[in-house]
This record gives C-alpha cells, structure tokens and sequence, in this order.
C-alpha cells in the first residue's frame, strides 16, 4: 500500500551527484512551475480547499508552501554560494501553512512567486561550476548540507508536492 504523504517515495538527500545527475534534477527544478501549473489548472476554490489526504494540507497550502519552501532554497543556494559555510535559518512550515497568506490566500501569487524564483534558481545553478556543488552550509536541524544535497532535496521536494495535487485530482476523477 502506498503511503499518501511520500507519493514519489521518501527523500533521499545525495550530498554528491554525478554531473549527469545533477543536470538532470535541475532540469526538474526548471519543469517545476509548468507542472504544478497543470497540476492545479481547473480546480476551483472548494477543490483547492481539500486536503491532499486526512490530516494533511490543503492543495491550496501546497502551492503557498511550495513558493514558501522554495523562496528559502533560493536564498539558501545564494547564502551557500557567497558566504564560508554559513547557518541557514529554519522555518516552522506547519505554522507558515497556517497563517492567513498560505490557508486562504488566491493561489495566483504563489504561482507566480514559483515561476519568477524556479527561473532566477535554475539560471543560477546552471552558471555553477562542479565545485561550487561541493560547497556547503550548516542547516540546524539537517546537518552540513552541500549544493548538491539542496539541489537532490528540492529536485525531490517539488515532485512530492506536485504528486500530492494530482494523485488526490486522480482519486477524486477531477
């Protein structure tokens, strides 16, 4: 039985890929704001309104915390790149999904918020070169993370969440 929090299975951070590895997840990162598009064209507010499964978000919290989550990669990737080993802050997303923006809000924003940072991300990452994906950041609560680890984890991250918005469409023949 598949577990409906881990619809594309549970992450699994790499903190070194191969080049043909990493091509290929920011080429994933890249695709991200097309899917979800797809993935959300057509739901009206009440559809929107659904919890991807019991006890989980709404697909509306899913796509406010995707451009939330995805808005602190960004920063997190540049902190990386610009700073020596620099502590990143963590966020309480449970609580961010909660406020007022992420439960009720339109989800045209975020969209775009995850169009405009996945196009500036990915131009980013593409200008890096092999070992600026070796360089690393310490996370609280994760450890020492490497570019590559970010880039593996929101490769993941982007399509666990897409999966949630179309396997609950699927189920419920949407």
């Amino acid at each position: 039985m598949n577990d409906p929090r881990y619809p594309v299975g549970r992450l699994q951070r790499q903190s070194v890929l191969s080049q043909e590895a990493r091509s290929s997840a920011i080429a994933t990162i890249a695709a991200l704001p097309f899917q979800l598009a797809d993935a959300v064209r057509g739901l009206d507010a009440q559809q929107l309104d659904t919890p991807y499964r019991e006890g989980g978000w709404t697909l509306r919290q899913v796509v406010h915390h995707l451009a939330d989550s995805h808005c602190n990669a960004y920063v997190r990737t540049k902190l990386l790149l610009t700073e020596n080993e620099p502590t990143v802050k963590p966020y309480d997303e449970n609580r961010w999904a909660q406020l007022d923006d992420g439960k009720c809000g339109a989800i045209g924003s975020s969209m775009l918020i995850v169009t405009a940072i996945h196009e500036r991300w990915v131009q980013c990452l593409r200008g890096c070169g092999g070992a600026e994906f070796a360089r690393r950041l310490m996370h609280p609560d994760n450890g020492p993370m490497t570019l590559d680890d970010l880039v593996s984890v929101y490769e993941w991250h982007g399509r666990h969440h897409v999966a949630h918005v179309t396997a609950l469409r699927a189920k419920m023949g949407w």
